[in-house]
């Protein structure tokens, strides 16, 4: 299986994706024609340049400034007079309406009724477009991603001085690992967090692959701490030969008779957004005859520190242990399937010789269904009946 990683330790940017994606071997030319294809004044320029002390490329995109700003609409009319393939262009709306999607839940209004600020722009639209190129002609099947860095300290933005994340930035990172960082810097964007929400498939910090190509994307900021580059790893992942992939991962476990229920609910949100594959809670009977609760999470070697820790710090416990298991799990891939709605995820997942299952995305159906007041249930139902109209 062709995959590729997303190893953003200075976070993302669409120009630093767009520098990376033709660092690791996807043509600069077709790149460069496709956002010329969108007949808007945009010039672009691909430079090999050194930032840290490293060979990285640099994209720099000349457009110039706007009086007025765009909405959803505005943009897909653009992409759809463009000389893209429909995969290509769907991939590009799908960024778009990601950023659209997070800039309603910011603002309180109604996903058609958001105006682009930054992302609106010009340059933006280059750089979503080229990003969607880019990943199509890279060839993968699977995308990864590590915990994003979003920086620290203050940014400016359309409506003025923001705490970083952005606002658009956190809302599309919502359930996502990040990493900390002390860069006084905008690290991740908004349009390269939506880049990675529309394409990753799982955050792991060290994927399982055999690397190929490594592509290094410049940011335009230097900093003194660390080299401003995106590295994007290009391999292969041994395709399982059985009716099942198999893997390792780890459990943590620890026995709990003194602490509240709203507890262990916020440690759960805690340990699933610092990468744990699973948490749940198994009500045990403790020594003295005490009622008590089994805190079990799976996790990736990986994250299992910053699991350890948050156990500690919010449940007080004095003891966790832990262990090596093997599991066996269906083949699986992301399905993004098309509904009233706009796009919706889910998960695909088939043994050798056995119908698949389809399972959509929580997040995602949640998502729709809090945007367009319908009922959760119906989400589901409308998603699944597209998978299976598609399928």
């Amino acid at each position: 299986m062709r995959v590729a990683h997303f190893d953003c330790f200075s976070g993302i940017s669409g120009d630093m994706t767009l520098g990376a994606l033709i660092d690791a071997g996807v043509g600069a030319a077709a790149v460069v024609g496709a956002i010329d294809s969108l007949g808007l004044p945009i010039k672009i320029e691909v430079e090999k340049v050194r930032k840290g002390g490293f060979a990285a490329t640099q994209v720099f995109v000349e457009a110039p400034e706007e009086p007025t700003h765009r909405f959803l609409p505005d943009v897909e009319e653009i992409l759809g007079r463009g000389r893209l393939t429909p995969k290509q262009r769907e991939l590009a709306l799908r960024i778009f309406r990601r950023l659209a999607e997070a800039e309603a839940a910011v603002h309180g209004l109604p996903i058609e009724k958001v105006h682009f600020h930054e992302v609106g722009a010009l340059d933006s639209i280059a750089d979503i477009t080229g990003a969607a190129v880019g990943l199509d002609l890279l060839g993968v099947e699977r995308f990864t991603c590590r915990s994003v860095p979003t920086g620290s300290g203050m940014v400016q933005c359309a409506h003025g001085l923001m705490p970083i994340p952005a606002p658009a930035t956190a809302e599309l990172l919502k359930g996502v690992p990040l990493a900390p960082s002390s860069v006084k810097a905008e690290l991740t964007t908004p349009t390269g967090a939506a880049i990675l929400r529309s394409v990753v498939a799982e955050w792991v910090e060290t994927p399982v692959m055999t690397v190929e190509r490594i592509g290094h994307g410049a940011g335009r900021r230097e900093f003194v701490d660390q080299p401003n580059l995106l590295r994007l790893f290009v391999g292969a992942s041994e395709a399982p030969t059985t009716d099942a992939e198999s893997d390792q991962v780890w459990v943590l476990e620890t026995n709990l008779d003194d602490v509240p229920a709203e507890v262990v609910g916020y440690c759960f949100e805690q340990l699933l957004a610092a990468g744990a594959l699973d948490v749940y809670a198994t009500p045990i009977q403790m020594k003295k005859d005490r009622p008590g609760v089994l805190l079990s999470v799976l996790a990736s070697e990986a994250v299992l520190p910053a699991l350890e820790a948050i156990l500690f710090r919010e449940t007080g416990t004095f003891g966790i242990r832990r262990y090596p298991v093997r599991r066996r799990k269906l083949r699986r891939e992301v399905r993004t399937v098309e509904t009233p709605w706009g796009p919706v995820r889910g998960k695909r997942g088939w043994r050798d010789g056995q119908p698949a299952v389809f399972t959509p995305e929580y997040e995602d159906c949640a998502r729709v269904a809090r945007l367009h007041n319908v009922a959760l249930r119906e989400v589901y139902t409308m998603v699944r009946r597209a998978y299976m109209e598609q399928d």
